[in-house]
């Protein structure tokens, strides 16, 4: 008898020589309406008998490939602390550092945000 589906990786069923169609039952089962179509348990099922061992997505062509250093946290966080009212554009003005980057580290890394003046808040209230 067969592993339950619960149990089993995709490599796992590949190994076991289960065939498409009985996947596809078996995960329909498991996950009802939400599963892979059977033209893309077909698809898997081929990609996995050519080698591929990971299903996972590999990096694309041309796509952005985005390195924020410890040293470049601490460079922008100095730059920061120096000018509060410097601007993403002025940091990534520095060498080696691209508008992406210094938006991600000011806003991500760091948590820094615009500081909202609360004045017009609270004339509504006085």
């Amino acid at each position: 008898m067969a592993i339950p589906l619960a149990t089993c990786t995709k490599e796992e069923q590949r190994s076991e020589g289960v065939i498409p169609i009985e996947i596809h039952r078996r995960i329909k089962v498991h996950y009802g309406d939400a599963c892979l179509s059977l033209q893309q348990v077909y698809e898997w099922t081929r990609k996995f008998i050519n080698g591929i061992s990971s299903a996972t997505d590999s990096p694309l062509l041309g796509q952005a490939h985005r390195v924020v250093t410890p040293e470049a946290n601490a460079a922008v966080e100095a730059i920061v602390k120096e000018n509060r009212c410097v601007t993403v554009n002025e940091i990534a003005a520095h060498p080696d550092m691209s508008h992406g980057s210094a938006h991600y580290i000011v806003h991500d890394v760091l948590q820094f945000h615009k500081y909202r003046k609360l004045k017009k808040i609270f004339k509504v209230f006085i």
